[in-house]
């Protein structure tokens, strides 16, 4: 088993600090860690390595609320990659943040390479039915992406074209200068970290290798999802750049609330009414459930705001294991008019429920006088 050590820990600050003393502390550990500071101490690299990986957690508020819930293995399991491969990976991530640090692009640089590189993920917010979101569905969805170009095929140059040498830093996509104890490799501006430029663009794309484009699709709902479950599909994300593989697509349900049903987990509650003869007497009857009507037998005696337990008519489980419970709440009604017939049965009911209490006095009163 892996042990990951805590996100806060390797920061120093505690589970419920600000965005802003988590950026300080990343700055404070960036500095005394960095790579150029420590230059050969594997020790340091390390540390480096592992503050940059808690601060892109903590930094993020979605993934920092999935971790502090779930942990390391609530990222991974919501396909979230944690980690850096190497140090050019990390100061590309943070690249303006480290410029904001230390007022230039700190470390090796941003160099935008012409080797592929995977496109961004996407996000797309559905709104279901509860019935849907119980049921299943598929439903299709449409939305915008950045493709890659058919004329060019993402290259971004015209068919027959090539890239030239960047004049500015001779194709090495840097320009290096001197800071303290910093050597500082700064992204070269003309070419942005490139090393080459695109003399010859592509006339659709106009250089950039991609295109916005609309893109439908058909999304498979499955059964018993909820608000905020976050379904994957790979390889549907945009295109990728130099050749690179597509991005992800992230469909992330909402699910619209129910005239009848209130969803708590797995299991459905409801408010049935039933008059009051009915309640006192007992009987069945029919409720409305996800699946069909279902019928119920109501015990004599029955009160008001008592529930029954339907057994396997809630939501089913996403990740299987059958189905929760409808939870049913009685309420009684009381009519508001009564025929004069209706008036006086309950008449003579109310003098049979006080001759009924008359006697339980009198049997008590009677216990007394003789004790």
């Amino acid at each position: 088993m892996v042990h990951h050590k805590d996100y806060y820990q390797i920061l120093g600050v505690a589970r419920d600090a600000s965005a802003e003393e988590i950026k300080k502390a990343y700055r404070r550990l960036a500095l005394k860690y960095h790579p150029d500071r420590n230059p050969g101490d594997k020790e340091a690299e390390e540390r480096f390595k592992e503050a940059s990986e808690a601060y892109e957690v903590l930094s993020d508020p979605e993934k920092r609320a999935i971790y502090d819930r779930f942990g390391h293995q609530g990222l991974s399991g919501q396909g979230y990659k944690t980690g850096f491969d190497d140090f050019q990976d990390i100061f590309s991530t943070f690249s303006d943040l480290f410029e904001e640090f230390f007022g230039f692009s700190s470390g090796f640089g941003r160099r935008e390479s012409s080797r592929p590189r995977p496109g961004a993920d996407l996000r797309y917010d559905l709104s279901i039915d509860l019935e849907e979101a119980a049921k299943g569905k598929e439903i299709e969805i449409e939305f915008t992406r950045l493709e890659a170009c058919n004329t060019c095929g993402g290259t971004g140059l015209r068919p027959g074209g090539q890239r030239a040498y960047c004049p500015v830093c001779q194709g090495r996509g840097q320009v290096v200068h001197s800071e303290g104890f910093f050597r500082i490799s700064s992204t070269c501006p003309h070419c942005r970290g490139a090393g080459t430029i695109n003399a010859d663009p592509c006339p659709d794309c106009a250089g950039q290798g991609r295109l916005r484009r609309k893109r439908r699709l058909t999304v498979d709902i499955p059964p018993g999802v909820d608000t905020g479950t976050r379904l994957r599909i790979k390889r549907e994300g945009e295109a990728g750049i130099n050749g690179g593989p597509p991005g992800d697509l992230y469909v992330v349900i909402h699910v619209r609330p129910h005239k009848l049903f209130e969803r708590h987990g797995d299991d459905l509650f409801c408010e049935v009414p039933i008059n009051f003869v009915k309640a006192a007497l007992g009987g069945e009857i029919f409720v409305e459930t996800l699946w069909g009507k279902e019928r119920i037998t109501i015990p004599r005696g029955t009160q008001p705001g008592e529930r029954l337990v339907l057994r396997g008519l809630g939501m089913p489980r996403l990740r299987g294991g059958g189905k929760g419970d409808l939870i049913v709440q009685i309420q009684v009604e009381i009519p508001r008019k009564l025929t004069r017939r209706q008036e006086e049965l309950l008449r003579e009911f109310e003098a049979l429920e006080e001759e009924k209490k008359e006697g339980f006095f009198q049997k008590i009163f009677r216990r007394e006088a003789k004790g």
